[in-house]
């Protein structure tokens, strides 16, 4: 039987989803055949738009850049995490990933299936699972380098508050007012567990529905990953396009 391509890439298209504060994505033609003879589009995006991978470089300028990973670290045998069912902002913990990390080996891709994908474009994308820091630790200990996932971040996502400009700068008086405490910073724990491990880790993020793997998984069949980045110089990721080859 021959085997079976899946795209695994969110389009990408302008005022696409991206992470609170990043840059803003535009699609533009910059030349057309009515002015020029011929069509090009001009991009305006950040490193961390759509399905995309990180560097360690993302977290830490001491570490490697995307151009500095080899490519065997963007490719290779996928092993499924099956975590649908969790709650939102739930956090995975070693035990929930153990049955795939038993099969995980040196060079395997461990891809996270929490089925946030279906809430793309949707506030609820936000509260999405992630790996609390003892499964990003788990994950490392079993040789995995490069993990990816169906949701923002393998992290918390912060929340960004209230829509409205004037609610939420009279939350922020409260807060003033009533709690004179610090919040903390968001955590990027997992990110610095993963992208830190020895050699350098690779973080896919923003995969679509990946049910056709955990399919093709629980029927045996081989499953394969491609997530291979632009060629970008001294980057801290790029977008990529995410391709699964089952079968």
């Amino acid at each position: 039987m021959a085997a079976t391509l899946v795209d695994l890439t969110h389009q990408v298209t302008t005022a696409m989803p991206v992470y609170p504060g990043d840059p803003a994505v535009l699609l533009e033609p910059a030349l057309t055949t009515a002015t020029a003879g011929v069509n090009v589009l001009a991009l305006h995006l950040g490193s961390q738009s759509g399905t995309h991978v990180d560097a360690p470089y993302h977290v830490d300028v001491t570490w490697p850049t995307l151009d500095g990973l080899p490519l065997e670290r963007f490719t290779g045998p996928a092993v499924v995490a099956d975590l649908r069912g969790l709650e939102p902002r739930a956090a995975v913990t070693p035990e929930l990933l153990a049955p795939a990390l038993e099969r995980a080996a040196e060079g395997t891709v461990l891809l996270l299936a929490t089925g946030w994908a279906r809430h793309w474009g949707t506030d609820a994308y936000l509260a999405h699972p992630s790996l609390s820091p003892a499964a990003a630790e788990a994950i490392v200990a079993a040789g995995v380098r490069t993990v990816g996932v169906d949701a923002l971040s393998v992290d918390p996502t912060p929340d960004p508050g209230p829509g409205d400009p004037a609610v939420a700068a009279l939350l922020a008086d409260l807060t003033d007012e009533h709690d004179h405490g610090t919040a903390d910073e968001p955590s990027l724990a997992a990110h610095r567990v993963l992208l830190g491990a020895s050699g350098g880790g690779v973080i896919a993020e923003n995969l679509t529905d990946l049910r056709p793997l955990l399919a093709a998984q629980e029927a045996g069949l081989p499953v394969e990953v491609s997530l291979f980045p632009l060629r970008l110089v001294a980057a801290d990721g790029a977008p990529v396009r995410a391709v699964a080859r089952l079968g």
